[in-house]
């Protein structure tokens, strides 16, 4: 009888922090054109001077011939497409510079992106997971990561499968003009076993890197490989009020946003930067979400406090919400 009032006790407690939560309804302001294969996830280049000519890049997330990044304006329009990609999964843009994970050919695609065309130029390729066997050489999320005292450039990278720590590799990228390299500076991350670690996001001024394990919770290491503490997890939220997988992470403005890919319409659980405490859940029109990205500045009439883009796998596009007031 204990245990049971002690369970009774916990499921109330538990209801009402979620009853406190705010819950939001979210319309698409623009969905992006639909192309023929599956999307998967975005990543937003902010225009240097004119936000409102920023560009969205996006993975067709398909083998050859089928792979591709497409390149949309923030009206949705498909303005370019870079096939014959061996199933591209995941992909993140630091300044000028865009990284994505090609799967099958188990390296990074490293361009340079520009408001001119092509906006996406090939500068190299990097093969990651060497020496791993099967799935566990496989990438499939990336963040890239500017330390702040040095400017080092870094890529994070996920894998479809890994051990129960070290499910992550880290690299630091050498980029001078158009010669890209990079050296593997160390593996990190605990997983839980179950699913998949597949989305990975970075926050810039704390210097933290994000991932998902998606039938667990989200965890948080430092983002600095030099970082004493850099072996160990920081913290772990999203644990409770998911439905479904936790899918992809947004870092933008005073939040952190989670997707719960659900069917037919995906929530984004938004918690505190600062603490990651649960603040609200903005539901959407978007079906199982995969990646998201998030930008909390003006960029143009539309979405003047900013917005986020979400993978709508309806019909094989994009949404994009503006910033809620």
């Amino acid at each position: 009888m204990l245990m049971n009032k002690f369970w009774l006790l916990w499921i109330t407690a538990a209801a009402l922090v979620a009853a406190a939560v705010a819950v939001i309804d979210i319309q698409p302001a623009v969905e992006t054109e639909p192309v023929a294969q599956d999307v998967d996830d975005p990543s937003i280049w902010v225009h240097p001077k004119d936000p409102a000519r920023s560009l969205i890049v996006a993975t067709v997330k398909r083998p050859r011939p089928d792979g591709a990044l497409a390149v949309y304006t923030l009206d949705g329009k498909l303005v370019e497409t870079v096939g014959n990609l061996d199933r591209p999964n995941n992909v993140d843009i630091l300044g000028d510079i865009c990284v994505a994970t090609e799967r099958l050919q188990r390296r990074l695609l490293v361009y340079r992106v520009s408001e001119a065309k092509p906006h996406l130029r090939l500068i190299g390729t990097i093969p990651v997971f060497e020496g791993e066997q099967g799935e566990a050489g496989a990438p499939m999320g990336i963040a890239l990561y500017q330390r702040k005292r040095d400017k080092a450039l870094f890529a994070i990278v996920s894998r479809k499968t890994g051990p129960a720590d070290g499910y992550l590799w880290q690299y630091q990228l050498q980029i001078r003009g158009n010669k890209v390299s990079a050296r593997k500076v160390r593996a990190f991350g605990a997983f839980s076993g179950q699913g998949e670690i597949e989305a990975v996001a970075v926050d810039p001024e704390r210097e933290l890197v994000y991932y998902s394990d998606e039938d667990c919770c989200v965890l948080v290491y430092p983002a600095d490989p030099g970082h004493p503490q850099a072996a160990r997890p920081s913290a772990r939220f999203a644990e409770q009020g998911f439905g479904g997988n936790r899918e992809g992470i947004a870092v933008a403005g005073p939040y952190v946003i989670v997707t719960d890919q659900l069917d037919p319409h995906s929530e984004y659980h938004v918690y505190r930067r600062s603490d990651w405490h649960p603040v609200a859940v903005w539901r959407g029109k978007a079906q199982s979400t995969d990646g998201i990205e998030a930008v909390a500045r003006p960029m143009g009439p539309r979405f003047p406090l900013g917005f986020l883009v979400a993978m709508n796998n309806a019909a094989h596009n994009f949404h994009l919400y503006p910033w809620p007031e």
